[in-house]
Parts: structure tokens; sequence; C-alpha cells
């Protein structure tokens, strides 16, 4: 977070919800005698210090040691943090009604008349607490039960210049996976049987496999090589399939570890695309697949893909789909690309957390990305976003649930 005056906004947010969390706290003990209310009050600060503590220890070493349980500690104090941010809302609002009332009363007594305390509802506070407790029971689900709570996508696609041959080709979209955040094999298991379920044509994957090392991946390889395709099965990289959030002992070692990755990809049996394409004929049509290594707009994500490249290898096929990770550079290089019909991308989550209804969708990160979930259209040509089939950093998804995407091709 390099802009400063982000960081202070979210820094005073934070010790904004914690001052105001132990301010309702302490307004439903304040009945209790003088002795339990300290005890109480020591307990807050003690437990808070402590949650700060272990995720501030788990975040920057959470890559080495017990990673589920890094990952399981950070995880809590989100949890605690949002609560405590959503209780934040009416608890301000009540004091600045105090105040405005406090300096309405100062402004109007006679001069040396004492003014009147206003304390702080207890009712307020417990609704406070109640509202709170919403986003953690929605993020403790996120955790039990929607990490893994497979959803199946529908998304039919008409195209003037399909080719006659594929009208109705279906092709599904996975990404995401993300293996290292995975404790067993059964969610990936279950996850291919939803796959397979859905007889598509043809089975496309769109970047980070794994979360930062290709070994991650490798107790999952005999799941996922149970997918069931009679086309080939397309990949390509993300952002996190690069090693690039470790700490490695050489630049060969981490080279090295691309190459095994790369290896891992084609043991599942995937044919991973990097800059290059691949044509597909169904009654004497054609049309292209096309993969590029992970290019993004953002200044803290890599441009290693080569979309020139990638687009000449294609020749004159008359309809073309691209595999690009990263959906920022849907905008900044592949509208260049009129001939690209279908843009299929991954990489935002949906941020794992948001409102996701078919008339409103929200999560914060869309003040990251300006395509982060599901399709957007630019005349002709069209960019699906999926939010992913596995996890990263909180182990969990609300909203924003795994996804598997289905697509109909139609000639309009």
């Amino acid at each position: 977070m390099r802009n400063p005056t982000i960081l202070l906004l979210v820094l005073a947010t934070v010790l904004l919800a914690e001052w105001y969390g132990f301010q309702a706290t302490r307004t439903l003990t304040q009945h209790l005698d003088a002795g339990p209310r300290r005890a109480w009050a020591w307990g807050y600060w003690l437990l808070t210090a402590a949650g700060w503590g272990l995720a501030l220890w788990a975040g920057p070493t959470r890559q080495s040691g017990n990673t589920l349980l890094k990952s399981r500690l950070i995880s809590l104090l989100l949890l605690v943090l949002v609560t405590k941010i959503v209780l934040l809302l009416p608890l301000l609002l009540e004091d600045l009604t105090r105040l405005g009332r406090w300096a309405l009363s100062a402004a109007t007594r006679p001069a040396g008349a004492a003014g009147a305390a206003v304390s702080r509802s207890e009712f307020l506070a417990k609704v406070a607490l109640g509202l709170g407790a919403l986003p953690f029971v929605a993020l403790l689900w996120g955790v039990v039960r929607g990490a893994t709570a497979y959803q199946v996508r529908r998304v039919v696609l008409n195209y003037p210049n399909l080719p006659l041959a594929f009208d109705g080709f279906k092709v599904l979209q996975i990404s995401d996976l993300h293996t290292g955040s995975f404790t067993s094999t059964e969610p990936l298991q279950r996850a291919v049987r939803f796959i397979n379920a859905q007889k598509a044509d043809l089975i496309l994957m769109t970047g980070d496999l794994v979360n930062n090392v290709a070994t991650e991946v490798e107790p999952h390889i005999p799941a996922l090589a149970g997918i069931r395709s009679e086309l080939p099965i397309f990949s390509s990289l993300g952002n996190h399939d690069y090693g690039d959030y470790v700490q490695w002992s050489s630049p060969a070692a981490k080279r090295a570890n691309l190459e095994r990755l790369m290896q891992n990809h084609a043991k599942i049996g995937w044919t991973l695309l990097n800059d290059t394409s691949h044509t597909i004929e169904r009654g004497g049509d054609k049309i292209a697949v096309l993969g590029v290594q992970n290019w993004s707009s953002h200044a803290n994500f890599p441009k290693h893909g080569n979309l020139p490249q990638a687009h000449a290898a294609s020749g004159d096929a008359p309809f073309k789909i691209l595999l690009s990770h990263d959906p920022s550079h849907w905008e900044a290089q592949v509208l260049d690309y009129p001939d690209i019909d279908l843009t299929l991308s991954g990489h935002t989550h949906g941020m794992q957390f948001g409102v996701n209804l078919p008339f409103f969708k929200w999560s914060p990160v869309q003040y990251s990305y300006k395509q982060w979930a599901g399709l957007y259209q630019q005349g002709a040509q069209r960019l699906y976003v999926n939010v992913g089939l596995g996890f990263l950093g909180y182990p969990g998804r609300v909203g924003f649930l795994p996804e598997i995407t289905v697509f109909e091709l139609r000639r309009a």
C-alpha cells in the first residue's frame, strides 16, 4: 500500500474500529461492579493485542512453516476487525449526534449553568453489536461452507461471425485454483465431478494454479487429471504461478520452479498456451484459442505476456478466444485487436467477499478493477471474469462463491 493517504485512512479506520469496539462492550458492562469492569477492559485489550500480534507475525511468514495455522490467524483477525468496523458506523453516528446536542445545549443554556451529560445509549450499543455480528457470521460461514460451495454459471453468447459448425459449442472455464490453499484432495475431486458433468466441448483454465510454488499442485494432479474432454484442455499462467511471492535462494531456483510448474500442467494433461495459439477444427470450420502469460496494467503485477505474438499465431481464424489471467489486460491491449471475440480472465476472485445478486453486485475489488466479475462488452468484443475456483488469504468465500462457467456459443 504505497499511497500514504490511503494508508493513513486505513490506519484511522482500524484505530476507530478498535476503540468503538471497546466502547460498545464497555457500555454493556456499565452495570457491573468496578472490579469486573476493569477485568473486562484489560481482557478486551489483551485479546486485541494478542490477535494483532499473532496476525502480524503470521502475515510476513505465511509462506513458510504451518501455512494453514497462519492463514487461520490472519482470517480470525479479519473476521473480528470487519465486525468492529460495522459496529463503528452506528456508534460514530451516535457520537456525532451527541456532540451536536451538547454544542446546541452549550449555545442556548444560561451562562454559568451546568450542561447535562449525554450518555451513550445501551440500546444502540446492543444494536451495533448485533449489526457487527452479521458479517462475522457471514465470514465464518464462508470458511466453513462457502469456500467449496461450487457454483455452475451458464452464459449464452451470440456471435454473427461464429462458424456454423460451432453453433451450440460449449466452452467451460475454470480459473484461480490456488491449489496450495487446500488441505485435502476431496474438494477438488468434487469440483472435477461438477466439471465433467457439464460435458463441455472445450475446457479452459485461466491461471493461478498455485499460490507460490510448483509443488503445491502435485497432491492434486490425480484429481485434476480426471477432467475429461475430447479436445485438448488449454491453460494459461497467472501472477501467482511465477513464484514472485517467495524469497528464492537464486534466480536459477526461481526459474526451476516455473519450469516444474509448466511440467505439472503437462502431467495433469493440460496444454499451456504461453503467448501462442491453437486452432480447433470442426466440420470444416475453425476457431482459434489464444493464450498469453500474465499481463496486467497494474504496476504491482507482472507484464510477461506477448499478445502480438499470440495474435500472429492465430492466423485468419474467423473466431478467436483469448485466455488472459488479468482482466485489466482487456482495455489496455486486447481491445486493439477487434478480431479477438471473447477474452476469458480471472484474478480478482470477486475478492471472495461481497454482494452478488442478479440486480446488484458489489465487492471492494471493484475499486481496483473496472472489470472484476461476470460479463462485459465493448462493441462486438466481450470479456468474462471468472471469480475463481479456489481461494487465497481468507480461507472462505461470501457472495462470490467458487465458480465453474459454461458458455454456450450461438451463431446469431
